[in-house]
């Protein structure tokens, strides 16, 4: 699938959405792997992708065990690692989020 959508993507140009899938595959697949299992992250690598990817959501939170957090929701198996449907439970949150607030910012102007 991965390998497909890469292959489409550089030879038609992605709708906004397709991009997006595209973004989340490869930034999922530049953490993962990087020790142990390649199709899986581990508290390490997760905590790599966070502060690079999620810069901002990290530094405004003041919980010091909250990676620490986020592997135990996350890792519905309980195998110390989270898989790409896992981090996606991760982006869909936040996602849904984010919506709420802009929403509830939009109703107050």
């Amino acid at each position: 699938m991965f390998f497909v959508c890469s292959v489409l993507c550089a030879v038609i140009m992605p709708s906004q959405l397709e991009g997006a899938m595209d973004a989340l595959i490869r930034v999922f697949h530049n953490y993962s792997g990087n020790e142990g299992d390649k199709y899986k992250l581990n508290k390490g690598e997760l905590k790599e992708l966070l502060n690079s990817e999620l810069t901002d959501f990290l530094t405004s939170q003041k919980d010091p065990m909250l990676v620490e957090k986020i592997m135990n929701d996350l890792d519905s198996n309980k195998d110390n690692e989270v898989d790409f449907n896992e981090f996606v439970v991760l982006v869909a949150a936040l996602t849904v989020a984010c919506n709420d607030f802009f929403q509830e910012m939009q109703k107050k102007h």
